[in-house]
């Protein structure tokens, strides 16, 4: 299921949103991975998963595998379940466990959509999984996914994967995890200018 919606998900990205996508070669082939991107619109996810060459997991809020048909579904797509609005360590540990098994995990680090399109400020939780993983996060741009839809004219996607933080693996003091996760959304925050662009392009 994974790989066939991968495909439609794909051929609708290039053909309808016309989609860039550019830094793939930075998101390691093998090993534990955070892939962390803004949050802009419910596109992200698909858009994100698209176009990261690995199989990447999800935190669902729980209320959606209680959804008869639909829970199903999600976690046949690698996604699991996190109560929002408290610090939930199943989801915390799940998360973790994926990263030490080898996988790729997206989050984003935000918690929540932006409402102006603009990059708020960072939880903590990205920051304390990667501390306890020792993952290596690859920050991304989502650009375009909030735009509206005009008469004949749709939004184009852009995607900008850029350079992994390398994290050791260590203690998740409040010092340590404000240093990461400022570290990622600067990186992320570079990643939406179009100096970052045309740095990743080479123009």
């Amino acid at each position: 299921m994974y790989k066939l919606l991968k495909l439609f998900l794909f051929i609708l990205f290039k053909l309808v949103f016309r989609c860039r996508v550019t830094g793939q070669e930075n998101i390691p082939q093998a090993g534990g991975v955070i892939i962390a991107a803004n949050h802009l619109s419910l596109w992200d996810p698909p858009f994100l998963a698209t176009f990261v060459p690995r199989p990447i997991h999800y935190m669902a809020k729980e209320e959606l595998f209680a959804i008869p048909g639909l829970g199903w579904i999600i976690r046949r797509l690698n996604a699991f379940p996190v109560r929002r609005g408290a610090a939930d360590r199943t989801a915390i540990r799940t998360a973790i466990a994926i990263l030490e098994g080898g996988e790729c995990l997206g989050l984003f680090p935000e918690g929540t959509r932006s409402k102006d399109g603009s990059l708020g400020p960072a939880e903590q939780g990205v920051a304390l999984i990667a501390a306890k993983a020792g993952a290596i996060i690859v920050p991304a741009a989502i650009i375009g996914t909030n735009k509206g839809f005009g008469d004949w004219c749709l939004p184009r996607f852009e995607l900008r994967f850029g350079s992994p933080v390398v994290l050791p693996k260590g203690k998740a003091d409040k010092e340590r995890l404000d240093k990461i996760s400022n570290q990622v959304m600067t990186e992320i925050g570079c990643l939406l200018t179009d100096q970052a662009a045309k740095k990743i392009t080479g123009g």
